[in-house]
């Protein structure tokens, strides 16, 4: 079982070339390199082409390296789609995908591009669209969409729903989950949406605890300062480590070779609690790994 761990993911203004360098230096599992919110419109062609250079410059290590391009209501999107395809950055990440359709754009630009057949495709799920329409959205998922993975944009949803982002985000939760079953049904990691307030670093590992148990595979940061908090968050733990290695064995042994279920420590123990030891241990290896690898 191999997975790449993607517990921490920063974004990093695409016309910010002091954030970009220092970007290279950070223990974030991924980086992503914005040509969308976090760029003024008269900015965008020069943040293109600086986050162009940075992909082609690397010294990221192993971190994965995203691009997240435009709106596809936008006039930038396909100067954005050509420009990241020539770089061919890891992924390649599209605001406000609302229906299977969005992704059929993507789809005939990246086949009218060539793209590397190496680059995948991140979906913003961030309008009341998109979460209505999860299930067909994450059904899209093919050779020639390249959908890997689900980015919630919680602030542009609560934007369009009126809602309010109070702690626990009850308001949020049946949407959030909507997304999480979505995309385990088709196989996609999920990434948590941003939390707004930089100096409450309580209330964001709180947020962290919260997005783990709710099944998230890591969340998007808007700051270094949270790269930590989410990194230790998305983690197995050592006692997790251990109990599944525990597990594993306890499977492996002659006499469970044939069993479905088996007593462990006083417990009833299932196949299906072997293989989510297995992805916990996929998972810890993948850290330990980007670790050596000088992260």
């Amino acid at each position: 079982m191999s997975l790449r761990p993607r517990r921490s993911v920063l974004y990093m203004p695409g016309s910010n070339a002091r954030a970009i360098e220092k970007a290279r230096t950070l223990p974030a599992d991924c980086i992503v390199l914005d040509l969308e919110d976090s760029v003024a419109p008269d900015v965008k062609s020069a943040a293109r082409a600086q986050a162009c250079a940075a992909v082609t410059a690397g010294g990221f290590g192993p971190r994965e390296v995203v691009m997240r391009i435009n709106g596809l209501d936008t006039a930038w999107w396909r100067d954005d789609m050509a420009a990241a395809t020539a770089v061919k950055p890891d992924a390649i990440l599209v605001p406000k995908v609302s229906s299977p359709g969005h992704l059929e754009k993507i789809a005939e630009a990246l086949a009218d591009l060539a793209a590397d057949r190496h680059i995948q495709v991140w979906a913003m799920m961030e309008t009341p669209l998109a979460v209505l329409n999860a299930g067909a959205i994450a059904a899209a998922t093919d050779g020639r969409t390249r959908l890997s993975a689900f980015v919630m944009g919680t602030n542009d949803l609560a934007k369009d729903t009126r809602v309010r982002i109070a702690p626990g985000r009850e308001a949020l939760r049946s949407w959030l989950m909507t997304c999480v079953a979505a995309a385990r049904a088709y196989g996609l990691d999920i990434l948590d949406g941003v939390y707004n307030d930089i100096a409450d670093a309580e209330g964001f590992a709180r947020e962290c605890g919260e997005a783990h148990d709710l099944g998230f595979d890591g969340k998007t940061l808007i700051h270094p300062s949270q790269i930590a908090t989410a990194n230790a968050a998305f983690a197995p733990s050592a006692e997790e480590v251990a109990q599944a290695r525990k597990i594993i064995a306890a499977f492996n042994l002659p006499e469970n070779e044939d069993k479905g279920v088996i007593s462990l420590d006083g417990r009833m123990v299932e196949r299906l609690h072997a293989e989510m030891a297995r992805r916990t241990l996929a998972i810890a290896e993948a850290i330990e790994a980007m670790r050596w690898a000088g992260q």
